[in-house]
């Protein structure tokens, strides 16, 4: 497997996968490698951030998908969350006008209404000022979870079937699809490709309807070490896999 020393490898342009989404794992780890405090590895990530998008955009990626924050993540410190919490204020106000240069479109999904002010304020901000870009989407899950996307899912549809709009018989992947919080994304809304960094083999209640075809690929590195040398990799490593969906070629 690839790491962090990986050299850049050539690609068949024809064959970008359109959707990227990334587990951004290994921040801490990151840091205590380096006997630095926790924080000072999110901050790193956070940099990293700014460094993949752009490789992604310029790659041709349609959509890249960055598992920022999830559900279960309240669990940690509060020092911890707050830090995590002031980092979309700090990313956005510093990184909007690269954003911008880049054509680059924000998008957030995930309970947004349970962040804390600031942080879904620079949120609805950063998708408002990027709303007429019509290139890459930068799709944050920010407090974000599987299962509570499907479970909030199932709800709106059974409500929808008690009202009497919806025949329960012509419930199908398309319906559901439509209740996700990825239906903003269309035709692009499942990933090509997956990527989790760190080493750590498991999906972590992230994007588990949306997967159902995708291409894994799990690296050692760590994210604030992972490089557009590194995606490029992965991207190759997609390439050379056949992907039949359950068929036969």
């Amino acid at each position: 497997m690839f790491t962090e020393k990986t050299t850049p490898q050539p690609l068949d342009a024809t064959r970008i996968p359109a959707h990227v989404a990334i587990i951004m794992d290994g921040n801490g780890r990151w840091a205590k490698k380096r006997f630095l405090p926790r924080i000072a590895g999110h901050k790193q990530g956070m940099e990293n951030v700014k460094v993949i998008t752009k490789a992604a955009s310029r790659l041709g990626v349609k959509v890249l998908t960055l598992y920022a924050f999830s559900t279960e993540n309240w669990k940690r410190p509060d020092s911890e969350v707050n830090y995590l919490m002031g980092l979309p204020v700090d990313f956005f106000g510093v990184f909007m006008p690269e954003l911008i240069a880049e054509n680059v479109r924000v998008q957030v999904m995930g309970e947004l209404d349970a962040l804390p002010a600031k942080t879904r304020q620079a949120a609805e901000d950063a998708m408002a000022e990027t709303a007429a870009n019509t290139g890459m989407v930068l799709n944050f899950a920010l407090n974000y979870g599987a299962r509570d996307e499907l479970v909030q899912a199932t709800r709106e549809i059974a409500q929808a079937a008690a009202a009497g709009t919806l025949d329960p018989a012509t419930i199908d992947d398309t319906t559901v699809a439509a209740h996700l919080m990825t239906r903003h994304l269309g035709a692009l809304a499942d990933p090509d490709l997956l990527i989790r960094t760190s080493g750590e083999n498991r999906l972590s209640n992230f994007l588990l309807w949306q997967i159902a075809y995708s291409e894994l690929v799990f690296t050692p590195v760590f994210w604030p070490d992972f490089t557009p040398a590194v995606l490029t990799a992965a991207i190759a490593d997609y390439q050379a896999r056949d992907r039949r969906f359950g068929g036969i070629h």
